[in-house]
């Protein structure tokens, strides 16, 4: 787990998909590499649509978590836009 702060969040919460993946992809464009993004979304279809789109990115997935329907995502910026 990294002690780095999150450098810019995102509440996704009230959007229904695919708003909050391109949400994430927009707010992902804004960071430079390495930097953290916290997304914050309720739409079940979050919880596999953001780490399938990471996994074929070069961003990386530092931490995902549910509570009460409630998925945080943790996503540090990759070197490459994509």
């Amino acid at each position: 787990m990294s002690d780095q702060p999150i450098d810019l969040q995102i509440d996704a919460s009230s959007l229904q998909c695919p708003m909050p993946l391109l949400k994430t992809r927009q707010a992902l464009r804004h960071l430079k590499p390495g930097q953290l993004l916290e997304v914050i979304a309720t739409d079940a279809a979050s919880a596999d649509d953001i780490p399938a789109y990471l996994r074929q990115s070069c961003h990386e997935l530092v931490r995902m978590g549910e509570n009460k329907g409630h998925y945080a995502f943790v996503i540090r910026r990759g070197e490459q836009e994509s």
